[in-house]
């Protein structure tokens, strides 16, 4: 399993939290999402997900990884 944080830009409510936890919990990885620091600790089998599709289903929900 590989742990990474994301910084995140444009999450500001609990909506945002839910669209981005959502969609990265629907690519069988795991996020926590910390809206103070504009963050998003994500944990994923690298071997069943790629880094990159997981930032591509961050931004589908219109935030951006910077």
């Amino acid at each position: 399993m590989v742990n990474v944080t994301l910084q995140v830009e444009g999450m500001s409510c609990g909506h945002c939290v839910k669209s981005v936890e959502g969609a990265v919990n629907n690519l069988g990885a795991s996020a926590k999402v910390d809206l103070e620091s504009k963050s998003v600790a994500v944990n994923y089998d690298e071997t069943a997900v790629s880094l990159e599709a997981i930032k591509e289903a961050i931004e589908d929900q219109g935030y951006e990884v910077v």
